[in-house]
Formats: C-alpha cells, sequence, structure tokens
C-alpha cells in the first residue's frame, strides 16, 4: 500500500510530470490548483469504477427500508451511502460461509435494490482513500491527472496525448492498454 498519499500529493506529481510546478495546496491561487482541485474528484471516481479493483470492495448486509416499492418487489434496500457507481458487484441472500450468488430476484432503481428476499447481503464498490491505495493505483492516478490537466497547465496537446497513451494505450486498445492494463494485471494476480 502507498503510504500517506493524498489528493493532494497525487497532483503535485501529475504536475511534476508535466513539467510544473508541485502545488502546496488547492487554495493557493494558481490556475493548476483551480485545475486540479476541479478535475481530480471526478477522474478519481471514474477510474475507479472502469474496473473492479479489488481494494475497492466491501461486504454489508443492507438494512430494509421503510418504504416499499411502488410495484412488483415486496421490500427497498438502499445501497451502502459509500457505494460509488452501482456499487453492487454481488448479491447473497445469506451472510454464511459459501453462500451462493444470488443472481435473478433483484433489480436496482436509484441506489436502491428491490427484491422480494426479506434479508441482503451485498458485495460493492466504495470509494476508499488515497492513503490505503496500492502503489500501482496511485501511478495510475497520477498519469490521469496529467493526461486531463496537461493541455489546460500547459497549453500542449502532444503531451496531453503522451500521457493519455501512458495511461490507457493506444485507441485501439479502448482504454484498457498502457499502464492501466498493467495495474488491471497486477490487481488481478
Amino acid at each position: 500500500m502507498a503510504t500517506g498519499d493524498t489528493k493532494l500529493s497525487i497532483c503535485s506529481d501529475a504536475l511534476i510530470l508535466l513539467g510544473a510546478t508541485p502545488l502546496s495546496s488547492f487554495s493557493e491561487g494558481t490556475d493548476a490548483a483551480q485545475i486540479c482541485d476541479r478535475l481530480y474528484d471526478d477522474l478519481r471516481d471514474m477510474v475507479l469504477t472502469s474496473y473492479h479493483w479489488g481494494f475497492s470492495h466491501r461486504k454489508s448486509q443492507l438494512a430494509r427500508s421503510v418504504d416499499t416499492p411502488v410495484n412488483e418487489w415486496k421490500y427497498q434496500y438502499p445501497l451502502p451511502s459509500d457505494a460509488i457507481s452501482s456499487g453492487v458487484r454481488a448479491l447473497f441472500t445469506s451472510g454464511s460461509v459459501g453462500a451462493e450468488t444470488v443472481n435473478y430476484g433483484w433489480e436496482i432503481y436509484e441506489r436502491n435494490i428491490f427484491t422480494d428476499f426479506e434479508t441482503v447481503y451485498v458485495d460493492y464498490q466504495f470509494r476508499p482513500s488515497e492513503d490505503v491505495w496500492p502503489t500501482y493505483f496511485v501511478h495510475l492516478m497520477k498519469l490521469y491527472m496529467a493526461w486531463h490537466i496537461a493541455e489546460p497547465v500547459t497549453d500542449q496537446i502532444t503531451k496531453g496525448q503522451y500521457y493519455q497513451t501512458l495511461a490507457v494505450g493506444s485507441p485501439a486498445e479502448n482504454m484498457r492498454g498502457g499502464y492501466f492494463r498493467q495495474a488491471m494485471q497486477i490487481d488481478g494476480a
């Protein structure tokens, strides 16, 4: 795991990759600080939800809502507040060892699971803080930031294209090449 990484350190390192001055804070009043602060959270979530990163999953039993669905289903279970994207990787009706994944009999609407099951457990994707990210993901995030801030920070499109290729490979690789592929392989090992 990477130790001590933060939004600020990742953005600063991306700026260093571009040959720019690192940030001392997001409120320092520079264009680079404002650009990084505005883009980082969306890019982080995009990268986190683009693959089922092992370090970004949790298990939880869901609490049934007092609200009931309008039709079709008996019960409604709000997704955990820290779930990102649709969040659900697997659903179970038991918390016991060896419980089977249930692939039918439920749907997600607006951050709620609708089902007839009286008990629901989920494996879901959440947003871990940067200080617990593995090193390979921190590096991937630095490349993503460099790619997306290159043009507004340096006025050089070619730098953005260079970091895009480093981060996700060529267009033929459908955003699954470059260092992204390596990070997926490390995560899946």
